[in-house]
C-alpha cells in the first residue's frame, strides 16, 4: 500500500508536490546496474506559501535543476538498490519565511531483498529526505500538516521484515519500522507553537503476522502491531485552564506521546499474476500516557485495502484506502476558563483514499494521474470533532524522443477544505526536459 505514497513523495522533487511522474519501480527496469540523469524544469505556482483563503497569495515563476543517480545489484538470491535525487529550485520572488529565492531538496533511498532459502526471506529499506513540501516529508499514507514549511526539514523512514515459512500451510512475518521527523522551524511558544514543537518525533512500529495459506493464491493474516510515538522537541505547544489547579497549565511536545496496540485480520490474494489485492481490518487501542486528562485514550478502527493491476505493458492502476489515527500540527488548546476546555488536540482520525494510473499511450508517449483524498477529524481541544478534507491531484505527460532524452508537461492541484479556518487551494504547472544515461 505504501508504494503509491513513496511514488507521490518522490515526485515532490519536481515542480510539484504530487507530480504524476512514473517514479516507482524504475530501478527494476534499468538495462544496466547504474543510471544517471538530469532534469531541467520551468514552473509556475499560484500559491507557493499555501496562504489561507482571504489572505494575499504569492505566485511565483521559477526553474528547477534535478540530477539523479541510481544503482542496483542482483544475484539469484539478493537484490540491492540505491538512489539519490537532488533538486534546486529558484523562484522569482522570495518565499515567505526564507531569506533566499531558492530551495534545495534531497532524497536518498536504499532497498535490500534477500532469500536465505525458499522458506526464509528478508526485506529491508530506508528513505531519507530533506524538503519543504508536506507530502514529500510524510512516511505513511496520511499527512500531519498541509502547509509548505520552509527550511531543511528532515524525515527518515526505515523498515525491515523477516518471513519464515514453517510448513506448506503456515508461516510468520515479523517486522520493525522507524520514522524520524526533524523540522527546522523551532523555538515556538504556547501562543505560537513551532513546526518542530508539534511534529518532531520518533515513531517505532513492530508487527507480528501469522500467515495461513488458505489456497495457493490466498493468504490469511492474523496480526498484532505495536506503535510508540515519542515527541522530541521539548517545547511549549499550548496552554489550557486546569480546573483542578485553578490555574493555567502549559502543554509540551511530550504530552502528545502515545502507545498504540493493533489487532487485525487480513487477506493477501492474487486474482491473477497481473492483479493482486491486500486487506487488513481490525481495531486499535491508544494511550496518551503523558496527558493527565486521558484525552484521546480509547479504541478506534483500523483498516487498509489495496488493489494493483498491471493491465498492459508499462500500464498500471493502483487504488487503496486506509483508516487510522495520525499526528497533526494543530494543538487546539485554550487557557480561557470560560471555554470549559481543559485538554488539547492530541491527534486526528484520518481516512485516506488514493489512486494512480500510469499508462503507455504510444511507444513513446506516457501519461499518468495520481490522486489522493484525506479526511481528518480532530481529537480533543477546542477543535474536537472538527474536520478537514485535503485533495491532491497530479497529471503528467512524458514523451521519450530516444532512450536518453525525454520531455514532460504536468499540472497539479491542491485544495484544503477546513472547518477551523485554514482552507486554501494551489495550482501548479510545469514543463521540462530530462537527459539520462
Amino acid at each position: 500500500m505504501n508504494k503509491l505514497v513513496a511514488s507521490v513523495g518522490l515526485a515532490a522533487l519536481g515542480a510539484s508536490s504530487v507530480q504524476a511522474a512514473d517514479v516507482e519501480g524504475t530501478t527494476a527496469t534499468l538495462p544496466k546496474p547504474w543510471s544517471v540523469s538530469a532534469t531541467l524544469r520551468g514552473f509556475y505556482d499560484d500559491n507557493l506559501n499555501t496562504s489561507v483563503e482571504g489572505t494575499p497569495k504569492q505566485d511565483v515563476f521559477g526553474f528547477e535543476v534535478s540530477p539523479a543517480l541510481t544503482w542496483q545489484w542482483a544475484s539469484p538470491q539478493t537484490h540491492i538498490s540505491l538512489g539519490y535525487i537532488y533538486s534546486f529550485k529558484y523562484y522569482d520572488h522570495t518565499p515567505s519565511g526564507q531569506t533566499e529565492k531558492y530551495d534545495q531538496t534531497h532524497s536518498f533511498s536504499a532497498a535490500l531483498e534477500h532469500a536465505f532459502s525458499e522458506r526464509h526471506q528478508l526485506v529491508a529499506g530506508d528513505s531519507f529526505v530533506i524538503g519543504q513540501e508536506p507530502d514529500f516529508l510524510r512516511a505513511g499514507n496520511s499527512m500531519a500538516t498541509f502547509q509548505r514549511i520552509p527550511g531543511s526539514n528532515m524525515r527518515n523512514y526505515g523498515s525491515i521484515a523477516f518471513k519464515e515459512q514453517f510448513s506448506r500451510l503456515f508461516g510468520i512475518e515479523i517486522g520493525y519500522n522507524n520514522a524520524f521527523y526533524d523540522y527546522s522551524q523551532k523555538n515556538g511558544s504556547a501562543d505560537a507553537p513551532s513546526a518542530a514543537g508539534t511534529l518532531n518525533r520518533i515513531e517505532h512500529t513492530i508487527h507480528l503476522d501469522g500467515r495461513w495459506t488458505i489456497q495457493p493464491e490466498t493468504i490469511g493474516i492474523f496480526g498484532y502491531q505495536f506503535r510508540w510515538a515519542d515527541y522530541t522537541a521539548n517545547e511549549e505547544i499550548g496552554a489550557v485552564f486546569d480546573p483542578v489547579l485553578d490555574d493555567v497549565r502549559f502543554i509540551h511536545s511530550k504530552d502528545r506521546n502515545y502507545r498504540e496496540h493493533y489487532i487485525y485480520l487480513g487477506l493477501d490474494h492474487t486474482f491473477k499474476p497481473e492483479l493482486t489485492g491486500s486487506l487488513r481490518v481490525g481495531g486499535r487501542y491508544i494511550e496518551f500516557y503523558n496527558d493527565p486528562t486521558g484525552n484521546g485514550n480509547g479504541w478506534g478502527p483500523y483498516g487498509q485495502l489495496n488493489l494493483a493491476w498491471t493491465y498492459a505493458p508499462e500500464s498500471r492502476v493502483e487504488v487503496g484506502i486506509s483508516e487510522d489515527i495520525s499526528p497533526t500540527d494543530i494543538t487546539g488548546s485554550s487557557d480561557n476558563s470560560d471555554a470549559g476546555i481543559n485538554n488539547f488536540t492530541s491527534s486526528q482520525e484520518t481516512t485516506v483514499v488514493y489512486a494512480s494510473i500510469h499508462h503507455r499511450i504510444t511507444a513513446r508517449l506516457r501519461g499518468s494521474i495520481i490522486g489522493q483524498f484525506q479526511n481528518g477529524s480532530f481529537n480533543g481541544g477546542v477543535f474536537d470533532g472538527k474536520t478537514e478534507q485535503d485533495y491532491l491531484v497530479g497529471l503528467n505527460l512524458t514523451y521519450q524522443f530516444n532512450p536518453h532524452i525525454s520531455t514532460e508537461v504536468g499540472y497539479n492541484y491542491d485544495k484544503l477544505s477546513s472547518q477551523i479556518g485554514r482552507s486554501f487551494d494551489r495550482n501548479r504547472v510545469y514543463i521540462g526536459v530530462t537527459a539520462g544515461y
